[in-house]
């Protein structure tokens, strides 16, 4: 095997995003992250905090979303969303673009709803993933978004929500490695749902996944890598 467990494992953002989680379920899904040790838990916001109490310390990340699942929220609005995620302690935030705009061409108004959540994330340290939700966008439009989140320094572009028609494809992931200027990251989300899958997009330059069947391809790496237990 070229990987070891914790490259596997610190691809993934374990997604508890689903709105029909009980606080049992997500309770259960912080404890499942910490268990197998992923990059983050991309969780709702309103349970943000208390998440963010549970991963501190460890090394698993807080992260929440922001202008989520439609993207539509006012600027206004999204910034206060990322100000009070910081204020909650997360790490990073991962933010829907405003879809319209983009589709209008407005991509001054795209640019500036972006900016104010950087602005906020990287003003307190923090990092940023910007969502595009490709399942809407034609490759033109996504390949603008990759140039202005290179301007504006973004830490990861990334395909989906997992709520659109579709997620991430293996064209648009290479079209956004391609078009992502090199200090900019790429995730994909929605339809990384094995552990083969996840090699492959690995493979085309993705460094973060976001991911709800986490124990199922972690299971897989540690057997085919010959490890026992979770840790």
């Amino acid at each position: 095997m070229n990987y070891t467990y914790l490259q596997i494992a610190k691809t993934i953002d374990h997604s508890l995003l689903n709105p029909s989680l009980s606080a049992d379920e997500l309770e259960s899904g912080i404890q499942l992250a910490l268990d197998y040790d992923v990059a983050s838990v991309c969780i709702m916001p309103y349970y943000l905090k208390r998440c963010a109490d549970r991963l501190a310390g460890s090394g698993v990340r807080a992260s929440t979303t922001i202008g989520f699942p439609h993207g539509g929220h006012t600027t206004d609005v999204k910034r206060a969303e990322a100000e009070r995620a910081i204020a909650d302690g997360c790490e990073e935030l991962d933010m829907v673009i405003n879809i319209s705009q983009a589709l209008s061409g407005s991509w001054e108004y795209v640019t500036a709803d972006i900016a104010a959540v950087v602005e906020v994330a990287h003003g307190a340290g923090q990092k940023v993933k910007v969502i595009f939700e490709n399942a809407y966008l034609g490759n033109a439009e996504k390949i603008r978004l990759c140039e202005i989140c290179g301007e504006l320094r973004v830490d990861w572009v990334k395909t989906s929500t997992g709520y659109a028609p579709s997620g991430a494809t293996l064209d648009d992931l290479r079209l956004m490695r391609c078009h992502a200027p090199e200090h900019v990251q790429v995730k994909a989300a929605g339809g990384v749902r094995d552990l083969d899958r996840l090699l492959e997009v690995r493979v085309i330059g993705v460094s973060r996944v976001g991911a709800s069947r986490t124990k199922e391809m972690l299971d897989e790496c540690r057997r085919r890598l010959g490890l026992t237990g979770i840790r």
